[in-house]
């Protein structure tokens, strides 16, 4: 009964609580979309927000620039039902639907593009923003258009293209703890049919971590100190052919860690396989304790990384005919130095990477009742990495997995046709077939050298013992489809729909007994199968009236063998416990879900933004021992309530003005279970308000503006886990500063 309710009644948001101010849209020749719209590109082809039946959100560069998002993790506090935490990458979880695999050989379940290219690696993904055009998020799975692990939804950065008129910029944002964010961009047009665009951007600061422990005299330094640039040049010989070329290039620098001793934020841990969930106890640590970390540390922390990439976009309208193709080619090296939990072991990771992607689609438009699109696409990514942990089972030792190479390979064909069958009442219909071939070879090996004493101090090479050969290639191939509803009322358009999304499985540590040496493991515990996710949705986006903007989504979810990923012991017998990572299918999961939010503004000065969620993340069907049944406990990071408040106020001075704006975010308790020792750490609920005032001169030529970001200074914990690399992973502190920019 509760599926048919929701095939029914479910709904699909369009818009976050944030304000969603009139913006350049990126196809509209640069004409401005007024009342309270923007375009965006969610389907493959342009359209209004409020005229795209998808659950989606749509946040245009200025609004990230007055609300101060600076990289990804900040979205969760604009975009409904999303969590972006930071930890071996980035961990993106939509409606409870989440990877925890950010391994070499691990997919995640949320995509992550910059202007429609797919970013495959979590490591790759933590970009600053600057010279946004907007940001797009697609909440639930978008396995028709979309396609390679898109479960649980999408992530879309569209960066400012070049324009054909003379502009520049600068804005610069400093805060606390020596933040400094600096961006700079220039578009240059050099005839009637070619522009350029440069923009740059520095982005540093200092740990938030507190020394505790300064006698190991290591410290701790800049967080980050991440440059980046980006080139780009528009050829438009016509209205009907336009080709975009793309160039970037960003160096991440800084001690990444964020992670302090578990004890500083829980006490009465139990741990262990039981049939009961007793929780540790949360003891509410003030932002100085929580954030400091006492023991000695074995090294001092550091990554050296680089990303760099090109992209090209043609487009080529012949009538009602858009061909268009969109290719990229990006490479990445990652150097990055390590202490583990709360232990003197140390660590070091090397790893290089590379990755392209081909795309072809085929749009038939116009004015008749026909839409459609056919298209296919290719990615294929390989990498080397080389990660070992030292002192771990032995003095003079490198217990580690030498990877070379790993291949992930897709090839995908889909399509998608709308039809208008009366006036104002649409259908759609979209299948794609999807082709993956993934493959490895590596091992898990303990190397002995003469002197180990950290990563930059190690001596000569003794001898290795090979613990397991690492080799292991499978394909998996899926057909997801979508279809939908669509009426467009006098209030506003309302829909529902029907999708199914899909993510390869893998393969863990080990090799197939009988395919080489010390190959011991069957298929069924090297493997792990694909995940599936059926989505039911229904909503509304109305526009009541001029001041009142309403929208509304419910869900349901039928999720099928999660992939949860935990530690396991990859020692062969007789040696001691090695630890590596083991994913695993979880039977099933449910999830459903309630989205609302609503856009008040009264007059041309005053407005409100309201939203309230509802979410019901949870397992159906797991036992991860005989005696553990998790059926009935909630999904990771999927508070049950969630809402937001925001207020913005406009008063005139002169012929500039004073921009007022405030918001509360949110968000009840979660559970961040460590899988691997059968912990139950749960985040009570929290806020978090943030407030700004702003003066904008005339026509916007300059602004300077305060502000506070977690005015409450709540830390707030994104994952734990105990073990001899235990520790906490917490979020963004209070912060306060100032920012400013010019236009010309």
């Amino acid at each position: 009964m509760r599926k048919l309710q929701f095939a029914c009644l479910a709904s699909v948001l369009a818009l976050t609580a944030s304000p969603v101010l009139a913006q350049e849209a990126q196809d509209a020749a640069e004409s401005q979309i007024a009342d309270g719209d923007i375009v965006v590109t969610a389907n493959r082809t342009s359209s209004l927000l409020s005229k795209t039946p998808i659950a989606m959100s749509a946040v245009g560069g200025e609004n990230l620039i007055q609300s101060g998002i600076t990289n990804p993790t900040q979205l969760e506090e604009t975009v409904p039902n999303l969590s972006i935490v930071r930890g071996n990458g980035l961990q993106i979880t939509i409606r409870g639907v989440t990877s925890t695999d950010g391994t070499e050989k691990g997919d995640p379940s949320a995509a992550f593009m910059v202007n429609g290219i797919y970013i495959a690696r979590p490591q790759a993904q933590e970009v600053s923003f600057f010279d946004i055009e907007r940001i797009e998020v697609l909440r639930g799975p978008q396995g028709t258009l979309y396609g390679r692990n898109s479960t649980a939804g999408v992530v879309n950065i569209i960066t400012a293209q070049p324009k054909f008129e003379f502009g520049a910029r600068a804005d610069v944002v400093y805060g606390s703890f020596d933040a400094i964010n600096a961006t700079a961009s220039i578009n240059v047009p050099v005839s009637d049919t070619i522009a350029f665009r440069v923009a740059g951007n520095m982005d540093q600061r200092d740990s938030y971590l507190i020394d505790g422990n300064a006698a190991d005299g290591i410290g701790i330094g800049k967080f980050k100190n991440n440059k980046a640039v980006r080139v780009s040049a528009l050829f438009k010989p016509s209205p009907d052919l336009s080709l975009l070329l793309m160039g970037d290039y960003s160096w991440q620098k800084g001690s990444p860690s964020n992670g302090v001793p578990v004890s500083n934020f829980y006490s009465n841990i139990v741990s262990g396989p039981r049939a009961t969930f007793e929780r540790p106890t949360y003891r509410e640590p003030d932002t100085t304790a929580g954030r400091t970390l006492t023991p000695a540390q074995g090294q001092y922390t550091f990554r050296d990384n680089t990303d760099r990439g090109v992209m090209g976009e043609l487009n080529y309208t012949m009538g009602n005919v858009t061909l268009t193709y969109l290719g990229s080619y990006r490479e990445s090296d990652r150097k990055e130095f390590s202490n583990l939990g709360a232990t003197a072991v140390t660590a070091d990771f090397y790893g290089s990477y590379w990755q392209t992607s081909q795309e072809v689609r085929l749009a038939y438009g116009g004015d008749g009742p026909l839409q459609a699109q056919v298209g296919g696409y290719y990615f294929k990514e390989k990498s080397g990495i080389a990660f070992f942990i030292n002192n771990l089972l032995g003095p003079n030792t490198r217990y580690g997995f030498p990877q070379k190479p790993t291949i992930a390979e897709n090839k995908s064909a889909f399509g998608q046709v709308t039809y208008e069958l009366v006036e104002n009442l649409k259908i759609t219909g979209g299948v794609r077939y999807s082709h993956d071939l993934k493959s490895r070879v590596g091992a898990t090996v303990l190397d002995t050298y003469s002197r180990v004493g950290d990563s930059a101090n190690i001596g000569n090479f003794i001898s290795r013992a090979t613990f397991q050969t690492n080799d292991a290639s499978r394909t998996f191939s899926k057909v997801t489809w979508r279809a939908g509803i669509d009426y467009d009322t006098a209030l506003g358009l309302v829909y529902a729909s029907v999708s199914t999304g899909y993510k390869a499985g893998g393969f863990n540590d080990g090799c197939e007994i009988g395919k080489g040496p010390n190959c011991v493991l069957p298929a069924s515990v090297l493997y792990y199968q694909p995940e599936e996710l059926t989505a039911y949705e229904a909503g509304f986006k109305f526009k009541i009236s001029p001041e009142f903007r309403l929208n509304g989504t419910l869900f349901h979810y039928d999720y099928q063998g999660l992939q949860l990923s935990s530690q396991g012991n990859c020692a062969p017998p007789g040696q001691p416990e090695a630890p590596c990572q083991i994913t695993q299918n979880a039977a099933k999961a449910k999830v459903d879900g309630v989205e609302l939010d609503a856009m008040i503004q009264p007059t041309d000065r005053f407005s409100v933004r309201l939203a309230l969620n509802y979410l019901d993340a949870r397992y159906d069907q797991f036992n991860p021992r005989p005696t553990i049944d998790f059926s009935g406990r909630a999904l990771n990071r999927s508070p049950k309530w969630s809402w937001i408040a925001g207020v913005n106020y406009t008063v005139p001075v002169g012929e500039g003005k004073v921009v007022l704006d405030a918001q509360t975010a949110s968000r009840g308790q979660y559970e961040v279970t460590d899988l691997t020792n059968f912990v139950y750490f749960q985040q009570p609920g929290y806020s978090k308000t943030d407030a700004s005032i702003t003066y904008n001169a005339p026509n916007d030529r300059f602004y300077i503006a305060g502000f506070v970001e977690n005015l409450e200074n709540n830390l707030v914990v994104t994952g734990a886990s105990i073990g001899a690399f235990g520790a906490v992973n917490f979020s963004d502190p209070r912060t306060y500063g100032v920012r400013a920019g010019v236009k010309f």
